[in-house]
């Protein structure tokens, strides 16, 4: 058996017997002990009472963290002529069609977000096997199939998360790095559980939101009470 760490064995002391904490404890926690030596990223889980399997229990979203994720993310946008200017003059980093298309088939995925014109769809679904696993596939549902490029770009840059449940009924993403004040995370944290909640589908029975938690990149994790993480 591996020996553990200092920074490891001291995050793991101080979360001991923590659980079913505020989110405003969890936050403080997971900040204090976040050591590492880069700003490690704050991530929040949530598992849900749905199998994704069925297309009604399918739960899916978008939301503008209010105090954004502290994370440089680069866009990939299908456009064509004024719709790429534009896309270009918004900040995108990587605008193109068939060229671009052709990029990701060789397997180089240099983007975190990737928004399309629609009349772009018919290049971009030759993708979906490549980009749906990362859940990379522009979709109308959360903006990223549109003719306003430069909103859509913008919106990506300045802190919007999308969200996709997985196959074990788990919805996750970074909220925010370390080096956030306590009260931005918090804020953060609250604004994605919600939009989660929002996302209910109409499919799902019993308990919908059973366990939050919340851990930095490096870190261990630490649950958080579903009511005080959802404002009930």
């Amino acid at each position: 058996m591996a020996k553990l760490g200092k920074r490891t064995r001291a995050a793991r002391e101080a979360f001991a017997g923590k659980e079913n904490v505020s989110v405003e404890e969890a936050v403080a926690l997971v900040k204090a002990n976040a050591t590492a030596k880069f700003d490690e990223t704050v991530e929040v889980a949530v598992n849900l009472g749905v199998d994704p399997r069925h297309a009604d229990q399918m739960v899916r979203g978008v939301v503008s963290l209010p105090n954004g994720t502290g994370k440089n993310v680069r866009v990939a946008v299908f456009a064509r002529g004024p719709k790429a200017e534009e896309a270009k003059e918004a900040g995108a980093d990587i605008v193109g069609a068939e060229d671009l298309m052709e990029t990701i088939q060789s397997g180089k995925i240099e983007f975190d977000r990737c928004i399309a014109t629609p009349d772009m769809m018919p290049i971009v679904g030759r993708l979906g096997k490549i980009l749906g696993p990362r859940n990379l596939m522009p979709n109308p549902k959360v903006g990223t199939v549109t003719m306003d490029v430069k909103d859509a770009v913008a919106a990506a840059k300045g802190g919007e998360v999308q969200f996709k449940v997985e196959k074990a009924g788990v919805v996750h993403a970074g909220v925010g790095k370390a080096s956030f004040d306590e009260g931005k995370l918090v804020e953060n944290v609250r604004a994605f559980v919600e939009a989660v909640q929002k996302a209910k589908p109409a499919g799902a029975k019993g308990a919908y939101m059973k366990k939050v938690s919340l851990s930095s990149t490096m870190g261990p994790g630490v649950s958080v009470d579903v009511e005080n993480a959802t404002g009930n």
